[in-house]
């Protein structure tokens, strides 16, 4: 669809990020002029949670490597493929890019930089980034700026560029909305947890160790030099981990590697049952989630089972309370907390009264969260069902009104 074309026709400049000599951690101030690396580049938008920064003398110094609204970010080592761009309402105008990504601006006379964005995250744009990929070492793009500029797709007029990226924003706006919905949702249940539970005492509370309330059951690894015990198949057991608990949200119902049924019984794997509250407790100490459904997860993550689930919202929110610095007894918390030390973690457990007023309140919140979470995904899935078809021209937008 279109007529094919070399991107160096509608670039317009192109830039690496500055060599590692030029930015150091040392360079690193608390605030300031904003890094763009891999943790900003996971979807089609650059995302603004920074949390790296130079003052602004140290990014004018590095000029060629400071991307504006409306550029496109490209990851040069590490996770390949990514590619983003800044959108208009980012909250900064412009961006340092960090030493493994490079930007990218277009002639937008002829280029919606959305539309081209979109067409590289179907596995046929993955496939040409890819292309120019290292195959042996660090993962990394050969030569990136000279083999990117190269790559040759077909493009279509400017209209129908934008008729196409309208119908994939359409959805990403949904899903941006049902996000934010949620991170709302979830800083009131917070709120109110703080101010009924840390903000004011009650002698009706009383401590005890957490596994003399709930049942803490630990998951497990099957033997990593056996993949026969894995898969990449939604079939499978889900198996959690700490890295999927990292981008879940509040309830997470799926994994990005699953168990085999047989591993689950040949290892006696433990199966969390569906709405259990689970917690990171190794590498990366203090993660939670709720589970949606029966699965399994890792060794270093934590289920606390119980039958009386009215808590599980006041134990979400004591678990993301809870100051993980007070365990162990090592400089490093991430390698100090063991099963046993999260067994044996202080719970207190809320006055009856308080507790049921608590779980009335958070409730509906949860299950309005859990909800929007749902449609989140199944909008996700429509949305990369028909990008391809759109972009192949599969589905006509000519009668589509912008």
């Amino acid at each position: 669809m279109g007529n094919e074309i070399e991107l160096s026709s509608v670039i317009t400049d192109i830039a690496a990020g500055p060599f590692g000599s030029n930015l150091k951690v040392e360079c690193f101030v608390p605030y300031g002029f904003p890094i763009i690396d891999g943790a900003n580049l996971k979807g089609y938008k650059v995302t603004d949670n920074l949390t790296k920064f130079v003052t602004e003398e140290k990014a004018r110094s590095l000029s060629r490597s400071i991307a504006h609204r409306g550029d496109v970010v490209v990851t040069i080592s590490g996770t390949l493929g990514q590619i983003a761009y800044i959108p208009d309402d980012s909250i900064f105008e412009e961006y340092l890019c960090s030493q493994r990504q490079f930007r990218v601006s277009f002639d937008t006379s002829q280029v919606y930089v959305p539309y081209l964005v979109f067409y590289f995250h179907t596995f046929e744009g993955q496939n040409k980034i890819l292309s120019f990929a290292n195959q042996t070492g660090v993962p990394a793009l050969s030569q990136p700026l000279k083999n990117f500029k190269k790559i040759r797709l077909c493009l279509p007029d400017y209209r129908t560029q934008k008729k196409i990226a309208s119908i994939i924003e359409a959805f990403n706006d949904k899903i941006e909305c049902n996000q934010k919905i949620n991170d709302n949702l979830q800083q009131q249940v917070m709120t109110r947890f703080r101010k009924m539970f840390v903000d004011t005492n009650n002698d009706n509370r009383h401590e005890c160790r957490a596994d003399e309330y709930f049942d803490i059951s630990i998951g497990k690894t099957p033997p990593r030099k056996e993949p026969q015990w894995f898969s990449m198949n939604p079939v499978d057991c889900v198996w959690v981990s700490i890295s999927d608990m990292g981008s879940c949200g509040l309830y997470i119902g799926d994994s990005s590697e699953y168990l085999t049924h047989e591993s689950i019984e040949r290892f006696n794997v433990k199966i969390v049952p569906d709405n259990t509250v689970i917690l990171s407790f190794k590498l990366t100490v203090g993660r939670v989630a709720i589970t949606d459904g029966d699965m399994t997860t890792n060794e270093a993550i934590a289920h606390f089972k119980t039958d009386k689930t009215e808590i599980n919202e006041y134990l979400y929110c004591y678990l993301k309370e809870f100051n993980y610095q007070t365990m162990g007894s090592t400089s490093s918390i991430a390698t100090a907390v063991n099963s046993k030390i999260i067994k044996a973690m202080p719970f207190i457990v809320p006055a009856d009264d308080e507790l049921v007023e608590f779980h009335a309140f958070a409730a509906p919140m949860f299950a309005m969260i859990k909800a929007n979470q749902k449609e989140a995904v199944r909008l996700t899935e429509l949305r990369d069902s028909l990008l391809p078809q759109l972009m192949s021209g599969e589905i006509d937008v000519s009668d589509i009104q912008l």
